[in-house]
């Protein structure tokens, strides 16, 4: 069977690790990933990593945080005052909450820091400014 190209319609069993060997996220318990290579579907560095697989075939890669999630971005670490949160929310560090941005688009924001009455939001993706580390498994091509 040829190759992966750009377009194909693929599914992957994979295992995203930390440089520090975390799994952050797998699909070995549940069905594989199914998605169109080339699509803009996934992270960059996994979509040009699938590229050029043959079915059944495992490739280890390192994508740096550049094709991943993007650098940690300053910018998106804002605090607020404890009291504009609605009343029934009791604010806990790591709590993830959605909100909207400028554009009324929506926007998840994690608690990162709870100082007296100032709370510390970042809407970076979690995975922003980490490199990640994939074990990807080719399992079905068409």
């Amino acid at each position: 069977m040829a190759p992966v190209k750009s377009g194909d319609n693929a599914k992957v069993h994979y295992t995203g690790t930390l440089d520090d060997g975390t799994v952050f996220d797998s699909s070995r318990e549940r069905e594989p990933l199914e998605f169109q290579v080339g699509a803009g579907q996934l992270i960059a560095g996994f979509d040009e990593a699938v590229v050029g697989m043959t079915l059944g075939e495992t490739r280890t890669i390192n994508i740096p945080a550049e094709k991943a999630y993007g650098p940690h971005r300053e910018e998106l670490v804002i605090d607020v005052d404890r009291r504009q949160f609605p009343q029934n929310i009791n604010p806990e560090i790591g709590q993830q909450l959605q909100t909207e941005d400028n554009h009324g688009h929506p926007l998840i924001v994690t608690i990162t820091a709870i100082d007296g009455d100032k709370v510390t939001l970042d809407a970076n993706h979690p995975l922003a400014g980490k490199n990640l580390n994939f074990e990807i498994e080719l399992v079905e091509k068409n």
